[in-house]
């Protein structure tokens, strides 16, 4: 059995905000060992309509984290909280 990420991404192709926020998570999960993933955005026509001016949208645990940029200092202590 895998373990849930606890960290998901919210992306869509061609974003640069995407990209920064991407090495921001990665960074952070490689330092705590979290797992995270990426859903595109536009693969769902819900997640279009709730998120499509928001993205990248972060969440951790399932509750929404940040969106547009992803600061590292706070993405660790929700890890770590």
């Amino acid at each position: 059995m895998t373990e849930q990420p606890r960290v998901t991404i919210l992306v869509r192709q061609n974003c640069h905000l995407c990209d920064e926020a991407l090495e921001v998570v990665r960074a952070v999960c490689a330092e705590t060992g979290d797992q995270w993933a990426t859903t595109d955005v536009d693969s769902d026509p819900d997640l279009v309509r709730r998120y499509t001016d928001q993205v990248p949208v972060t969440f951790v645990d399932g509750a929404q984290h940040d969106f547009w940029r992803v600061d590292a200092h706070r993405l660790r202590m929700a890890l770590a909280g």
